[in-house]
């Protein structure tokens, strides 16, 4: 654990000793006692040794920094301000009042803005968790964003042979493009003032890991399934195999699916499917009797179908009539546009009635095939 941040744990835990004194005394109507005013000095008194330790380690580092190299200075100095601004943001969670706070956290109207080191870790940590947004073409970039790409539907440029002195014949495909805009999420994560006030409870990496999670899960959902008049990620897929049945996949409608995109994408393709979805295929048998899906060690996420490796999210739908039963392809065919860096403010006072504090994360965003050859999708047959 970063020696700073165990500082600052301590810290914490002694400023709540101490308010637990005066709260005691103030709820039974008295002054405190000898033994609890000796209690709250000893308890100052090591707060005040923390203080003093934490400035004579940035006087170390000071030092240090003098006979280091300017990369190695810069380094140091990422690091420490990292460092700062974790424990500003923890000290905001738990109440604790600090120089560092005030230097290192902006204002909201009814929070505050939380440092860019922790809106960067979720970041990672959603891409991390999210293997469809990591596989996509990311675009960081504000304003509208149009993707332009060769189209070959009804014409294409030929290679014919040709008698001398006689024109050739011109054919070409046209240019067009996607658009990608930008709509505004939010997520909205609760933490128990119970754990806020435990000061052993890492509370910088549980925010981390719970505001992850709650993106990748909407952002993922999104990619997936698109909302009308919002994000359409994968929804108008173009290259679509539709099965013979409303509740059942074939093998062959599989091996239908796979060979809709091209070889020169096959080495980037993955599946995408339910869990409920894959357990069906594990049933699903050869010519020879064999099982067509395998466990398999080597696998991203412990399947392999037909060469490919399988991954299953609980966004996707399940084999139910007319819907989108597995998605195959390269994923750096799906365009995502981020046009907002993601924006964490803390919400102390909100939910101060449901003994909790708020974690919302912003981010503006919007997705759309940009390669329709790298995608495909099999649909279930419809109903009736």
């Amino acid at each position: 654990m970063n020696k700073f941040k165990k500082l600052a744990e301590q810290r914490a835990a002694y400023e709540q000793e101490m308010q637990e004194i005066l709260d005691k005394a103030e709820s039974e109507e008295r002054a405190i006692t000898e033994e609890e005013s000796t209690k709250f000095d000893e308890l100052e008194g090591k707060i005040k040794d923390i203080d003093r330790t934490i400035k004579a380690e940035e006087r170390a580092r000071d030092l240090k920094l003098n006979v280091l190299d300017d990369k190695k200075k810069e380094e140091l100095r990422a690091e420490e301000k990292e460092t700062q601004e974790e424990r500003a943001f923890e000290n905001y969670i738990r109440g604790v009042i600090s120089e560092e706070r005030a230097s290192n956290l902006a204002a909201s109207d009814n929070g505050a803005v939380i440092p860019s080191s922790i809106a960067n870790k979720i970041i990672k940590k959603v891409v991390e968790i999210c293997p469809i947004y990591q596989m996509a073409t990311r675009y960081n970039v504000n304003g509208i964003l149009s993707i332009p790409y060769y189209d070959e539907s009804t014409t294409a440029i030929t290679m014919a042979y040709a008698t001398e002195f006689t024109e050739l014949e011109s054919n070409s495909g046209k240019f067009k493009s996607i658009e990608l805009k930008g709509f505004l999420a939010g997520a909205l994560s609760k933490i128990s003032k119970s754990l806020v006030n435990n000061s052993q409870f890492d509370i910088v990496n549980f925010v981390i890991n719970q505001m992850s999670e709650n993106i990748a899960k909407w952002i993922e959902n999104e990619l997936l399934n698109g909302t009308s008049q919002k994000i359409e990620g994968i929804s108008q897929c173009k290259q679509v195999v539709t099965a013979a049945s409303s509740t059942s996949i074939t093998a062959d409608e599989i091996i239908d699916l796979q060979e809709t995109v091209p070889d020169v994408f096959q080495p980037g393709c993955i599946w995408i499917m339910n869990k409920a979805t894959r357990t069906a295929i594990r049933k699903l048998k050869d010519s020879d009797g064999d099982y067509i899906l395998q466990k398999d060690m080597s696998a991203k996420w412990g399947y392999r179908l037909f060469g490919a490796d399988v991954y299953c999210s609980d966004n996707m739908p399940k084999m139910e009539a007319g819907k989108t039963a597995i998605v195959y392809g390269d994923m750096s065919g799906l365009a995502v546009k981020v046009s907002e860096d993601m924006n964490i403010e803390v919400l102390r006072e909100r939910f101060a009635t449901e003994h909790a504090i708020g974690v919302v994360g912003w981010m503006e965003l919007d997705s759309k095939i940009e390669n329709e050859q790298k995608i495909a999708v099999l649909k279930m047959k419809s109903a009736g």
